[in-house]
């Protein structure tokens, strides 16, 4: 940060677990009309934390949604409610969803997991859309892949990069919401920016958003080797597969990590390296091609 940079606040709700690390991340941009970026779940004591973070001459301006996540989107009816200011986000739930996974959705199970069903922005942000405060000028840039409405946020060169790049761990690619070839495009296009610092919707600041991007995008082509490799020994289904591959992970983390096994397929058979019997079906045995 700069001295011309904005006020930026953040403020950790009390929503620890596997999936979200240490908590969601809030942050307050702004020294007067204040942004929120993503208000969070809806936990009481986290509305409480929000509010009181507002001193005199300030209000809450905008409430801005990376992805309607519940851990990120659930407190903003009632955020907005209590400040009248605005939700914006790229959509809904289900917005966002790439022609594949929109085709493929009625064959998936629908897990839903975390998906905030009930969110509905009151305003629409779209890529390369701006907001301005007095103090601050966000632009919006649209990063499919972990879910297909997912925004990130340009503050100058910091980069609210909500859960589509974290420092901690990586993202889940969860089909039919989540698509992996979306997620790597939007990886690679944020490559071609000089970024200095990313501020995820979990964990630390991202202080090297270039090696981070490259490390990402390499730890994604080394699990889709390591999927082809297998296939190529012993075509197999997702759960022995994933097993095969996540030998190190804790037992409870394997369903998530089958889901992104089957994001990775699921690209794999659009490539026409792998193949599925009877058909693209998390049910399926896969061949490699």
């Amino acid at each position: 940060m700069t001295s011309s940079d904005p006020p930026l606040r953040c403020l950790r709700a009390a929503n620890p677990s596997p999936l979200t690390g240490t908590g969601t991340n809030t942050y307050l941009v702004g020294a007067t009309d204040i942004a929120v970026i993503d208000p969070g779940p809806d936990l009481p004591d986290h509305m409480e934390a929000i509010l009181a973070a507002l001193g005199p001459g300030q209000r809450l301006s905008h409430i801005l949604v990376t992805h309607a996540h519940r851990d990120h989107s659930a407190l903003a009816p009632r955020l907005a409610a209590l400040t009248g200011a605005p939700i914006l986000a790229f959509g809904p739930a289900h917005a966002g969803r790439s022609p594949q996974m929109t085709a493929l959705a009625p064959h998936l199970p629908t897990t839903g997991e975390g998906l905030d069903l009930a969110f509905h922005p009151t305003a629409l942000l779209a890529e390369g859309d701006r907001l301005a405060g007095p103090d601050w000028d966000l632009t919006a840039l649209h990063t499919p892949g972990h879910l297909g409405g997912h925004l990130c946020l340009a503050l100058g060169q910091t980069l609210f990069s909500g859960d589509h790049v974290m420092g901690w761990a990586t993202s889940i690619v969860a089909p039919p919401d989540g698509d992996m070839a979306d997620y790597m495009a939007s990886l690679r296009r944020l490559q071609d920016t000089a970024w200095t610092r990313f501020l995820p919707g979990h964990g630390a600041p991202v202080e090297d958003p270039a090696a981070r991007l490259a490390e990402l995008i390499a730890h994604r082509l080394t699990r889709e080797a390591a999927i082809l490799a297998e296939l190529g020994q012993t075509p197999d289904h997702i759960a022995p597969l994933t097993r095969r591959i996540y030998h190190d992970i804790p037992q409870a983390l394997l369903p998530a990590a089958e889901r992104n096994v089957l994001a990775h397929l699921i690209d794999l058979a659009a490539r026409n390296e792998v193949s599925a019997e009877p058909a693209l079906h998390p049910e399926a045995r896969f061949s490699r091609l």
